[in-house]
């Protein structure tokens, strides 16, 4: 884009423009979080500690679907696609078109699906890409500030969609998430993880 060009624009998105440019994925992460800081949760994507931690107890030899709500930049898309098999699949669902159409322009693996929409319309969305079930699903989304009922719907609609012995893996900056995974989640796994900005509360909900 040449100066008079954007020189053109408005303030504003010539501010956008320069925190994409300089920045990279963390300008657009930064601008998700500063367009919707009550979805987003978070103004830095998570750390490689948080990612491993989070991904551990997944059994990837049995992973035919995984599904990711909020995936933001991808920080979590490209460790579960290194972890994927072959033949299996990650969908990603946001309700904020500037993260999937990042995601569309920079990763051009075929398991990888990016899906404009509502996380509490996950079993239609997984039931329109040919699946009856997923195996994990991740979760960054704030429960805590989400707007009333949305996380109650996410959560029920998450343990409705999972096959016996899949897991719901969340991890969040409040544990206000575990009341809302209590209500379907017999067994709920927790851990915490100090090396991150905000430390951060992990919780596993494995379905019977």
């Amino acid at each position: 884009m040449s100066f008079t060009e954007l020189a053109r624009k408005p303030l504003s998105a010539r501010i956008k423009h320069r925190i994409k440019r300089v920045m990279g994925p963390w300008g657009i992460f930064l601008q998700g979080f500063l367009e919707h800081p009550v979805m987003v949760g978070s103004i830095i994507p998570s750390s490689r500690f948080t990612i491993e931690r989070m991904l551990r107890p997944v059994d990837w030899d049995q992973c035919q679907l995984f599904v990711e709500y909020g995936p933001g930049v991808g920080t979590f898309c490209r460790p579960v696609l290194d972890r994927l098999r072959r033949d299996a699949r990650l969908i990603v669902i946001d309700t904020n078109p500037l993260y999937i159409d990042y995601l569309k322009a920079t990763i051009t693996d075929s398991r990888f699906i990016p899906v404009l929409g509502s996380a509490a319309d996950v079993e239609d969305i997984v039931c329109a890409h040919g699946f009856d079930q997923a195996d994990y699903v991740l979760s960054g989304l704030p429960f805590s500030t989400l707007p009333d009922g949305v996380g109650p719907a996410i959560a029920a609609a998450t343990h409705r969609v999972l096959r016996p012995g899949g897991a719901f893996l969340v991890y969040q900056f409040s544990a206000k998430v575990r009341d809302f995974m209590a209500r379907h989640f017999t067994r709920i796994d927790a851990d915490f993880e100090p090396l991150n900005v905000l430390p951060c509360k992990l919780f596993w909900g494995w379905k019977d």
